[in-house]
């Protein structure tokens, strides 16, 4: 055996001990376990792990067994022993696990999961850190598991069925007993649950708890989805009949009651598909010469009572979902599209931030409170945007003043540090079934930034309401929209890509920051890189989350922000509203720790409703590429990974991967530093931007992927 085989021997017999650092193995168990059974090299084995021990790098455990050294030196001290995080799983089995004090992902082995899965909040026992090596432990205990539910198609043979995931981060198949199938049948889409998962069996054991129909049928796809971040499917009958009860026409009692707006100038601006309108915004020139605009937000509040089976089913769901051709809503339909909806023409109860404000963006006054609108004009985005470009149409005049006071009031986020950052929204053609017919890129316009920045103000304003210290009184619990500031480390690795690139980041504070970044996001608008560089940025920042401890929004540069605007589709909003009220009536403050739950809750709903957003376009995507197989894209790349290139093709953003396997020219290899893929005999080398011409190899439509190879590389 030469040095160099034996050297990769020692490594593999250690390898097997660090990754097991609490078991015992003699020199057989090790051969065993690295797959060999010649008796020779099985001795070759015993003499590795010999000199192991002689290096000190192993410890005798007991008669004949050897375990890992724990008093090596080559081996870091960590004071801790054991972390909590939650799991990411990939589809080969391993893992990492991403601590709650968000110091380094430990890499966990897929022999060392111990059944947990992915999104598991789970403890994690650290093996001893080898130098230069990141973190590595096991799974000691699951506290909570992430999923109560899992979709996928049901596979029947003559004495079991398993249930094939369609998630690639569920690593194993679920078996079902056929007692369990309830009915399923082969090859359908069903919901299954984990009713036990027996130490030594490699699978878990299941029960089919729904079938959801045929693979392929638009409606069943998306109640996939759902079901895939356990979203409900349907309200319970006592919620809908609570709905139901509700009186069509508000009584003159609660009018009386109220600020009257129906006189008012008022429009609602929104997407032209959309079923909900859940606000308005008004003008009325004031004697003075300024403006009171108003911004009037549906009162859900009004109808959805705490305590109720409504208002139990919005918490559990947290907020609306949004997906291809389809809303599932957080209220039932007869609200949310009905009476809390602010249809042109109708009566309709709100709670409003109504600002005395002059043409340059100069707030003078701000008043909160109860009132009833009655929207003049129903418009959607395209509408307006015509107005604002043509000047021609309905209600031009007040549209223009609208307009300019928002640009102002934008000039003024952007000079206090707030990120400009706009993406590309994917939306589709659909036929009367959900089929894709086209894909298009909707770009937010000055339509969308007009409704945005006033929303934007009544959120900051009344979070300032409630959140700023008061002289005489506690600042009382509230919830707010917070956003906290990236990590150094992520920043500087991105400052460094982008000079790279040519382009400079200046990171010596907030401000100079905010206006590196929007100086970049306009150099770089329509350039091949765009996507790339606007994607790397997003990930470089943090997350905004909902809190009771008020850090700030810092994308915003908003010392204090929550969300007010949306509470037909947000249940943040909805708390939002009632603490509003009740402060400004002068009931005490609520429990922090009665309402951080709620906001944790409430943080974990978007995030899974934004999966199922995306894997509701990324699915339609593959849908629509089904019928191009073999035709050829101009495309970017997207992403690079040691398995292959991601491509994203102009015009429609549908990603797919091209594997490095596939490309025979070359053996290519990862320069994760510079987000590069770089051939070891020839040099040639694809990052990210660059263009290619790409064909479409393979669609798999359940899993939602796409495959691609190259033609030839773009110019």
């Amino acid at each position: 055996m030469s040095s160099g085989d034996n050297n990769a021997l020692i490594k593999s017999v250690l390898e097997i001990f660090l990754l097991n650092p609490q078991s015992s193995f003699n020199y057989k168990q090790v051969a065993a376990r690295l797959g060999i059974e010649d008796r020779a090299a099985r001795d070759k084995v015993g003499i590795a792990v010999g000199q192991l021990f002689k290096s000190k790098e192993l410890a005798v455990s007991k008669r004949g067994k050897y375990q890992i050294n724990r008093e090596n030196p080559k081996f870091e001290k960590s004071i801790k022993t054991s972390v909590t995080g939650t799991i990411d799983m990939k589809q080969t089995g391993k893992a990492y696990v991403m601590p709650e004090d968000k110091t380094d992902d430990i890499f966990i082995a897929a022999s060392n999961t111990n059944h947990a899965l992915h999104g598991d909040k789970v403890t994690v026992l650290l093996f001893p850190r080898r130098k230069g090596h990141k973190p590595e432990g096991e799974v000691s205990e699951i506290i909570r598991r992430n999923k109560k539910q899992f979709v996928g198609s049901i596979e029947i043979s003559k004495n079991f069925a398993f249930l094939k995931p369609d998630t690639s981060t569920m690593p194993v198949d679920i078996f079902i007993p056929l007692s369990k199938l309830n009915g399923a049948k082969n090859g359908q889409k069903v919901v299954a649950v984990i009713t036990e998962w027996p130490p030594n069996s490699a699978n878990p054991y299941g029960e089919v708890k729904e079938t959801l129909g045929k693979p392929g049928e638009d409606k069943v796809e998306m109640q996939s989805i759902l079901a895939e971040i356990d979203f409900p499917l349907y309200f319970s009958e006592k919620a809908e009949k609570e709905a139901a009860s509700f009186p069509e026409i508000i009584p003159a009692e609660e009018i009386s009651k109220r600020r009257d707006f129906r006189e008012v100038f008022t429009i609602t601006i929104d997407p032209e598909d959309a079923k909900d309108f859940d606000d308005a915004v008004s003008l009325r020139k004031l004697e003075n010469k300024r403006w009171e605009v108003g911004v009037h937000i549906a009162d859900v509040s009004y109808y959805v009572r705490p305590g109720t089976a409504i208002d139990d089913e919005a918490i559990e769901r947290g907020t609306s979902v949004y997906m291809v051709g389809c809303t599932i809503p957080m209220l039932p339909e007869r609200l949310s599209n009905g009476l809390c909806s602010l249809k042109e023409g109708q009566d309709r109860l709100c709670f409003s931030a109504v600002f005395e404000i002059n043409e340059e963006g100069k707030i003078f006054d701000e008043w909160f409170g109860k009132t009833v609108i009655n929207s003049n004009r129903r418009f959607s985005y395209e509408d307006v945007q015509q107005i604002i470009e043509t000047g021609e149409g309905l209600f031009t005049g007040e549209i223009a003043i609208l307009n300019k006071i928002a640009g102002k009031l934008r000039d003024e986020r952007f000079k206090k540090g707030s990120f400009n950052f706009e993406t590309q929204e994917v939306r589709f053609k659909l036929d009367e079934k959900g089929k894709p017919l086209s894909i298009y890129l909707r770009e937010m316009k000055d339509a969308n930034k007009l409704i945005e920045d006033f929303m934007l103000l009544a959120n900051k304003k009344v979070a300032e309401f409630i959140g700023k210290k008061h002289e005489k009184q506690p600042v009382k619990t509230f919830v707010y929209r917070v956003h906290d500031t990236p990590n150094p480390e992520k920043l500087e690795n991105f400052a460094q890509f982008i000079a790279r690139l040519g382009y400079k980041m200046k990171l010596n504070s907030k401000k100079s920051l905010a206006d590196s970044f929007n100086k970049l996001f306009n150099n770089i608008k329509g350039t091949g890189t765009e996507t790339m560089i606007e994607t790397i940025a997003i990930r470089t920042m943090s997350k905004a989350y909902y809190s009771t401890s008020n850090i700030g929004h810092y994308g915003l540069a908003f010392p204090h922000y929550t969300h007010f605007t949306s509470p037909i589709r947000r249940y943040p909003d909805l708390m939002v509203h009632r603490l509003l009220f009740d402060y400004m009536n002068g009931k005490p403050s609520v429990a922090k720790e009665d309402y951080e739950p709620r906001c944790e809750h409430a943080s974990e709903m978007e995030r899974r409703a934004v999966d199922a957003e995306r894997m509701s376009v990324k699915y339609k995507q593959a849908e629509y590429m089904l019928d191009k197989i073999g035709q050829q894209f101009d495309a970017l790349i997207s992403g690079v990974s040691k398995w292959g290139i991601f491509a994203e093709i102009i015009g429609t953003k549908c990603e797919g991967m091209i594997r490095l396997r596939d490309m025979e020219d070359d053996y290519y290899y990862l320069d994760e530093e510079n987000y590069q893929i770089i051939g070891q005999r020839y040099g040639n080398r694809f990052k990210l931007g660059d263009k290619l011409k790409i064909r479409v190899k393979r669609i798999d439509l359940a899993r939602k992927q796409m495959d691609y190879e190259m033609v030839l590389r773009g110019t």
